[in-house]
């Protein structure tokens, strides 16, 4: 049987997709986060010693990290999948794979950390500290958003619009692994990047996602994708 372990407002909602997508049954265990720190609790280290979401367990395979799950899910049931998946895995040596390897690696590689960069300095910059502090905290903050991680995150929206308007899915013109890998940092950049109407074709992307009966069930079983500000 195959069991999800599903942290609130977390990229594990791209493994459930996935699995909607696929037409598996599987049991989604969720986990709530901490209140005050936000991090995930300490009954995942259970099932993986890191403790971090996602991590699907297959009888008694247990695989951690979203693209090790997805190139699993892949491997072992993409050759039963529907038709409209027969190119999660793009076959080796053409375009789609190319394009479906790098977004796949990119996805974590390195847009993640300019979103999480950018995430961590606005919390610090909204943290309680010693009245004197705060000015200096807040300004420190500001110039690091403004001068390295904004220009970056605008870099990748103009990068991933540009490709998304030439293509209907991030590996081509089938849905691939690269979709659901991408699907969460999609979901961050238009809650967390700049305006939004700026890139219309990534803008019409998401709604095409969104728009997925599969996408549609992994929402209403895993919750909301990105936590409110």
């Amino acid at each position: 049987m195959l069991t999800l372990h599903h942290l609130e407002t977390s990229r594990s909602q791209r493994i459930a997709w996935l699995l909607e997508e696929l037409g598996l049954p599987y049991e989604i265990r969720r986990y709530a986060r901490d209140p005050r720190t936000r991090l995930a609790p300490p009954e995942l280290k259970k099932i993986h010693p890191l403790g971090k979401s996602p991590v699907l367990t297959d009888g008694a395979a247990v695989i951690a990290e979203s693209g090790a799950i997805i190139e699993y899910l892949a491997e072992c049931y993409g050759p039963q999948a529907p038709a409209e998946l027969a190119a999660l895995e793009p076959e080796r040596g053409t375009p789609a794979h190319r394009q479906c390897r790098f977004w796949m690696h990119y996805a974590e590689g390195s847009l993640m950390n300019w979103l999480l960069m950018k995430l961590v300095f606005e919390s610090i910059a909204q943290q309680k500290m010693p009245f004197f502090a705060r000015p200096i905290v807040r300004q420190l903050c500001a110039t690091v958003q403004r001068q390295l991680i904004a220009p970056n995150i605008q870099s990748a929206l103009a990068f991933i619009d540009a490709h998304l308007a030439q293509h209907t899915w991030f590996a081509g013109e089938q849905l691939s692994m690269a979709d659901f890998q991408m699907s969460f940092v999609v979901e961050a950049l238009l809650a967390r990047g700049s305006d939004a109407a700026a890139w219309p074709a990534l803008r019409a992307y998401h709604a095409r996602m969104c728009a997925r009966p599969a996408y549609q069930r992994a929402l209403a079983k895993g919750g909301p994708v990105i936590m409110s500000a």
